[in-house]
């Protein structure tokens, strides 16, 4: 069973501890309402680390005042059971006050990477994102961090971070994990009706459109927009947010598709918001494509590495 940890010393001193014995600590951030997703990065982190610690707390300063803080899915218990079946040694599940006794005064901004996509559509989300995980790579110490791609552009932004700040965290980029009918897995997920839960996974289609487009030969981002913006519009009840093509490394925009390339998105369903994305990989006429997995299977027959 893993320890329930509550208080910041506790933490440290357990981490400090696992290091002291010649082990190493592999931290896994997560808002809680645990998932195969999840699971997966605690799987990873399992296997590359001999001390292994899952996070567990909503962060008040990454949502914005219109947003869902209030009705964020938790269930401590369920997410305790789960952390043991997974061989993690220990959760840590601290309140606000715990994480923020004197309030927020100071901030993490990175610049850049936080331009477009959702720092656009959600302001002051990646500060409160940067902030957070700051705070939780300086309890936990050096270790081995573990993000999923899904949040491609937080996996760069606390990646810069890291790097720009001389953290001694590295920062491991896990795959995109997919529900068998080819929704990307999130805790949002379960505020979906039955009707919109049968309609989501268009999102996953028009990303496979985009990227048989490219296989096929398409290097204009603009052209690729258009294919997923026409392909979503099958499903009127979902509106795009936004839809993007940008350098997978640093999130800038690109005028051609070539070298490591993210095409992202956001769309609203209902109340209720979600994100998808691609990462292709283009070298010549080899395209390389991943479209994330089906609890460790690929996602379909189709093998997700094409060369045309």
């Amino acid at each position: 069973m893993a320890a329930l940890i509550e208080t910041i010393s506790a933490l440290r001193d357990a981490c400090d501890e696992a290091r002291a014995a010649q082990g190493s600590v592999g931290l896994v951030p997560t808002m809680g309402f645990l998932h195969e997703g999840h699971r997966s990065l605690m799987r990873a982190a399992r296997s590359d680390t001999t001390f292994v610690v899952v996070t567990i707390f909503v962060n008040p300063l990454q949502f914005g005042a219109n947003e869902d803080l209030s009705r964020y899915p938790r269930d401590l218990a369920r997410d305790m059971e789960t952390c043991a079946q997974e061989g993690v040694d220990v959760v840590f599940a601290p309140s606000v006050a715990e994480m923020y006794p004197n309030g927020s005064a100071t901030t993490v901004h990175v610049a850049g990477v936080t331009d477009g996509l959702c720092g656009d559509h959600r302001p002051g989300h990646f500060d409160g994102v940067t902030t957070v995980v700051s705070k939780l790579f300086a309890i936990a110490g050096p270790c081995r961090a573990y993000f999923g791609r899904k949040d491609a552009q937080q996996v760069a932004v606390v990646r810069r971070m890291a790097a720009d700040l001389e953290l001694p965290v590295e920062v491991v980029s896990c795959p995109l994990v997919r529900e068998a009918d080819g929704l990307a897995l999130s805790s949002r997920n379960a505020y979906l009706s039955a009707d919109g839960r049968r309609r989501a996974p268009v999102l996953l289609r028009a990303l496979q459109g985009a990227a048989d487009a490219v296989i096929g030969g398409e290097r204009d981002p603009r052209r690729l927009t258009a294919r997923i913006r026409e392909i979503v519009a099958t499903e009127p009840t979902l509106e795009l947010e936004y839809v993007e093509v940008r350098d997978a490394a640093s999130i800038a925009p690109i005028e051609r598709v070539d070298g490591n390339v993210l095409i992202a998105l956001a769309a609203r369903l209902g109340g209720t918001r979600l994100i998808d994305n691609v990462g292709i990989s283009v070298a010549g006429e080899s395209v390389t494509v991943d479209l994330g997995t089906i609890s460790a299977a690929p996602i379909s027959a189709t093998p997700t590495n094409w060369a045309s």
